[in-house]
């Protein structure tokens, strides 16, 4: 049979007792002692007070340094400009711009887009676009995000780059001076019964709160150079 457990006897709770007895007696004995001193003088609450700078205050940044004075501005002056020889796209917008539910319904579930486009704070967008030969056809967005509660314009262009990795016989190069901005040339055309196979190159990048993106479509390969071009120059416009 095991041991019964130790009873704990009345000696035990006379100890315990004195000792409560004894931390009382103590706390009163310094409240006493406090009682019978002056106040204890408190620090200043004034700091003491800082000599101004001298000199000039730096000039602000002209609007060609100040990236946010040029994306808060006409969007649609930072995109490329259509070169000569090509002809604007049939379905660009005629003044640039494309509104939220234009924006929305370039994507396959539309409506889908469109609710997450107003909780991911889209503000405008301004694209162009041009044809080249019939069958080669451009289109650039910039993008651009209210960005109140977090980062879209990254977001934006990471959502993008996850599709386009997923794309199946795909190289992809990051483009320089954008950190996490990519290229993608994709080598597997689209085909589809009475019409020419459909090659596709894609780039996406962010500066700030708006976000690039480059759509190129050809019924012959699209190379690297090509579309890394437009990208390195679209970027440096921003």
């Amino acid at each position: 049979m095991p041991a019964p457990a130790a009873r704990r006897g009345r000696t035990t709770l006379l100890v315990a007792g004195a000792a409560l007895l004894g931390v009382v007696a103590g706390t009163c004995t310094g409240y006493l002692i406090q009682a019978d001193r002056g106040p204890t003088k408190l620090p200043p609450l004034s700091q003491p007070k800082l000599a101004q700078a001298k000199g000039k205050a730096p000039e602000p940044l002209s609007a060609a340094q100040d990236r946010q004075v040029r994306a808060d501005g006409d969007l649609r002056k930072l995109l490329l400009k259509k070169p000569a020889g090509t002809k604007t796209a049939d379905w660009i917008p005629g003044d640039g711009w494309m509104n939220l539910a234009d924006f929305a319904d370039t994507y396959e579930k539309s409506g889908t887009m469109f609710d997450s486009l107003i909780t991911d704070e889209f503000r405008r967008a301004a694209v162009t676009g041009w044809q080249a030969g019939g069958n080669q056809t451009v289109e650039i967005r910039l993008v651009q995000f209210r960005q109140d509660e977090s980062l879209e314009a990254a977001d934006s262009s990471d959502n993008n780059q996850y599709w386009a990795d997923r794309k199946p016989d795909s190289d992809s190069w990051s483009i320089p001076g954008t950190g996490t901005g990519t290229a993608y040339v994709h080598h597997r055309p689209d085909t589809k019964a009475g019409y020419l196979p459909m090659y596709s190159a894609e780039a996406h990048a962010y500066r700030g709160d708006v976000a690039m993106e480059i759509w190129i479509y050809d019924t012959k390969p699209i190379t690297k150079a090509r579309v890394m071009d437009l990208a390195k120059r679209q970027m440096e416009r921003l």
